[in-house]
């Protein structure tokens, strides 16, 4: 089938995406397991995307289950090289309101549950990840975002807590005091992944509450962050739509796509015929 140069995968609330045409759903098998559903491959105004729907259609996987493992590397066998992630947020700002867009170009992480790299098990690679989202693809989001009539927000610190409880109130005042500005549960380790596949990935982080911090706002309830949430869907749909005419005519420019290059440091010929195999969509090029 063709290969898909952008990949989008969609958080809480959007589960599809309008407007594709050709569509087939691909359901794909990799080394680390299967992806979280089919991934539906279509035309979207021309270009050929890959869409895959995080938490599954009708969200029956926790973030701690999300096989994020097989997502990133079923999209990257499928030819993806830009990822557009779209993921619900709590606020930890006063100015980054409910129903506002937030492009975060930092990540602390606070999980603890989940596996966070392709590496291991015979293969060492320590891959740079002091700038964790793609410079190029946020400034194209937030662009797209503006374009799209959003109130967006370009930079900020997304802390990624386990899940799938929400904060409480000590953590959330901790937090800010640690000056970050959004917190979710998704963005890790699928950052961490696709920069050790050398995908281009941001996050369009979409602001669905306050957390619990916020005094004069009542207790986060899922009422709440649903009913904000699908507020955004609709203009998150816009702003994937404008991005990726934007990205269509790019050409992997900056460092993501050849972040592994100089990684690996185990030696070739200590490498088994397993892990060559489990390995190849991502180094072989590097150790023939």
């Amino acid at each position: 089938m063709a290969q898909a140069k952008i990949g989008i995968i969609g958080g809480s609330g959007l589960y599809d995406m309008e407007g594709l045409t050709g569509v087939d759903h691909v359901h794909v098998q990799t080394p680390f397991g299967s992806p979280s559903d089919a991934i539906t491959v279509g035309t979207l105004d021309g270009i050929l995307v890959a869409f895959l729907p995080r938490h599954g259609r009708g969200h029956y996987l926790t973030p701690t289950e999300v096989p994020a493992q097989a997502n990133i590397y079923a999209l990257k066998s499928l030819g993806v090289e830009w990822i557009i992630s779209v993921s619900a947020v709590g606020s930890l700002r006063e100015h980054l309101a409910p129903q506002h867009l937030v492009i975060p170009d930092q990540l602390i992480d606070r999980t603890k549950s989940r596996i966070n790299s392709f590496f291991g098990d015979g293969v060492v690679a320590h891959v740079t990840f002091a700038d964790p989202f793609c410079p190029v693809l946020s400034d194209i989001l937030h662009q797209s975002a503006v374009e799209a009539g959003g109130t967006v927000h370009k930079g900020g610190t997304y802390v990624v807590m386990e899940g799938p409880l929400f904060s409480t109130k000590a953590e959330s005042q901790m937090y800010r005091s640690w000056g970050a500005s959004i917190i979710g549960m998704t963005a890790l380790p699928e950052a961490k992944l696709a920069r050790e596949a050398e995908i281009h990935y941001a996050t369009l982080a979409s602001v669905t509450d306050y957390d619990c911090w916020h005094e004069s706002e009542e207790t986060v309830t899922i009422e709440m962050i649903l009913t904000n949430l699908q507020n955004n869907v609709a203009i998150s749909k816009r702003i994937v739509r404008i991005a990726a005419a934007s990205i269509a005519s790019m050409q992997p420019g900056c460092a993501c796509s050849t972040a592994l290059q100089t990684a690996v440091i185990t030696s070739p010929d200590k490498i088994s015929v397993d892990a060559r195999q489990r390995l190849d969509l991502l180094i072989g090029k590097y150790i023939r």
